[in-house]
């Protein structure tokens, strides 16, 4: 795998993230404690191994500039600015929500999760996006 692959890899990596929180998240409706459990942990390995792997793929490449004109210039700058704010805010909040559940703490796990599960989805939803209107447009 070279320097090249990884917008690639972290597409790939936000795709299996965003699967795996709605499936986190249809699990714990049915009542499958347990598949929840494992889902929403290989949602926070992938979520995980993309952050170390976008870090290390841009401080190798930098900033790469979208080339997109038109209608599309605006939309992307649109999903990129809430994707961006809503990331940084997801890492704490990921973190919270785990706490509560590893400390059984589950009546303020399902308070907090309510709030962290939808943005957790839409950020590694629209990362797979990005990457596509970045390095497919």
């Amino acid at each position: 795998m070279s320097l090249r692959d990884l917008p690639t890899l972290n597409a790939a990596l936000n795709a299996a993230s965003a699967l795996l929180v709605i499936a986190g998240f249809l699990l714990i409706r049915r009542g499958h404690r347990e598949a929840h459990r494992r889902a929403m942990l290989l949602a926070l390995v992938c979520s995980s191994l993309f952050l170390a792997s976008y870090l290390l793929y841009h401080a190798q490449v930098g900033s790469v500039r979208f080339q997109g004109e038109g209608a599309v210039r605006p939309l992307y700058f649109a999903v990129l600015l809430s994707h961006t704010l809503l990331a940084v805010l997801v890492v704490p909040l990921v973190a919270v929500t785990l706490r509560h559940a590893l400390g059984a703490r589950f009546d303020r796990h399902r308070r907090i999760a309510r709030v962290t599960l939808p943005i957790w989805a839409y950020v590694s939803a629209t990362g797979v996006l990005v990457y596509f209107m970045l390095y497919h447009l």
